[in-house]
């Protein structure tokens, strides 16, 4: 699940071969004066749930809706199929701007409706050229640092007291001077094998590829980067592997187990997602584990939240009926707002971006939340830009490895900068 999401699904190539044979869809609604909704649904696992909130709300409102869950890996071929049917689905997923370009089309404007209005941010919305919102983000995933308070506060500290880059090293830099005394270190291992070095080479480097693409404006995949900050990725790296009891020369063979090591409380630090929650929690109380975000050394980084992301954003047929535009409305916003609607949202997809979100339990996604909702800003997943996502990382894993053994981190900037212009002209031929 997790590697699925660094290398997105809906990728510009896959994607724009979608809008073929799309037809025309005008007639996309023949419904009552209430209209219905039809759901084309992202997420197998959550078809069961969806099917009876869809019967709940019916039973509300006098209002059909019909969910339609599409095969895993087969969304892109299923919304084709779908939207050339005279009963298209009058809600459905734009989830990247490659998706954009190919739905534009189809995608009502979302600006200032009931449920664009319930949003606590606007860091998952979607827009085109013109401004116009395509979708918004339904539910969203983050990764940071997860902290072990309890050993924080036994080395003397408080997660009050990170507050950016420096006060991080500084903290974690004492920690692993005291390794011996104290029983634990400061980070867990950073293996570069494949079950782990994406939590560095997608994850970690996304700190450098999101900072260039703020500066930047991104909107698409650039054929060329900068690399601009590439030492504040370097600063990270050092601090994760010099303040850690494994050996830096020892990462590139792998075989460690970063997760096991934080359970058993073998350190303070550890670079993971909102995934790993249900993993820890039986081993780690929710008082005693915090997520911060990954600081880095950038201007202003006092006010960044955890780097959160989706490929999971909400889109309304533009070709459907008034009736069934509003219909789709009318029940995205009771999703968001009642009691029934959130309560499932949550169980089946976290952490939502509304101001009603229910609780899900998880606790790392309660801390990116709260950073929302306290106005730090979002660090985007521009690792999603990656071309080539694969072949780029793997480049990066061999200069990191190189690196790691005593080499110059001009090889990490060669693989980083130049592999991307490389991998962008395989990709774009």
């Amino acid at each position: 699940m997790r590697k699925k999401l660094f290398s997105i699904a809906l990728c510009a190539t896959m994607v724009a071969s979608l809008f073929a044979g799309c037809g025309n869809s005008s007639d996309s609604g023949k419904s009552s004066d209430k209209g219905s909704v039809y759901w084309l649904n992202f997420k197998p696992e959550a078809d069961e749930a969806l099917q009876d909130i869809a019967k709940t709300y019916e039973k509300e409102s006098g209002v059909k809706v019909k969910v339609v869950t599409a095969a895993s890996g087969n969304y892109n071929s299923t919304l084709t199929s779908e939207m050339g049917k005279s009963s298209a689905p009058t809600l459905f997923v734009v989830g990247n701007q490659a998706a954009v370009k190919t739905w534009d089309d189809y995608c009502l404007d979302l600006k200032d409706t009931d449920v664009y209005n319930e949003l606590n941010t606007d860091a998952f919305n979607l827009t085109d050229a013109d401004g116009k919102v395509c979708s918004i983000g339904y539910c969203y995933e983050s990764y940071g640092i997860i902290v072990n308070k309890k050993l924080l506060k036994e080395a003397g500290y408080e997660v009050t007291d990170i507050k950016n880059f420096d006060s991080l090293k500084s903290v974690a830099e004492d920690i692993h001077k005291r390794a011996d005394e104290l029983g634990f270190d400061a980070f867990t291992s950073s293996g570069m094998d494949d079950s782990s070095s994406w939590r560095f080479t997608g994850h970690l480097a996304n700190m450098s590829l999101y900072y260039e693409s703020r500066d930047d404006k991104w909107t698409e995949a650039p054929a060329t980067i900068k690399g601009t900050y590439l030492d504040n990725f370097k600063k990270v790296w050092d601090l994760y592997i010099n303040n850690s009891k494994y050996d830096k020369n020892t990462l590139a063979t792998g075989g460690y187990d970063a997760e096991a090591e934080f359970k058993n409380g073998e350190a303070v630090f550890y670079q993971n997602g909102t995934w790993e929650y249900d993993a820890l929690k039986g081993a780690i109380s929710d008082n005693d584990m915090q997520m911060i975000p990954i600081y880095c050394g950038v201007e202003g980084e006092e006010k960044a939240g955890l780097s959160s992301g989706t490929e999971n954003c909400w889109a309304v047929n533009a070709k459907a009926s008034e009736a069934d535009q509003k219909a789709t409305l009318d029940f995205m916003k009771w999703l968001v707002t009642s009691e029934e609607g959130t309560k499932v949202m949550a169980q089946q997809f976290g952490a939502i971006p509304y101001k009603k979100a229910a609780d899900s339990g998880n606790v790392f996604l309660k801390n990116a939340n709260d950073l929302i909702e306290a106005g730090n800003y979002n660090v985007d997943w521009a690792f999603n830009y990656t071309p080539n996502v694969d072949e780029w990382r793997a480049s990066l894993v061999a200069a990191m490895n190189k690196y790691d053994a005593g080499g110059s981190w001009d090889d990490v900037k060669t693989a980083f900068v130049e592999g991307w212009a490389t991998q962008y002209k395989a990709a774009n031929k």
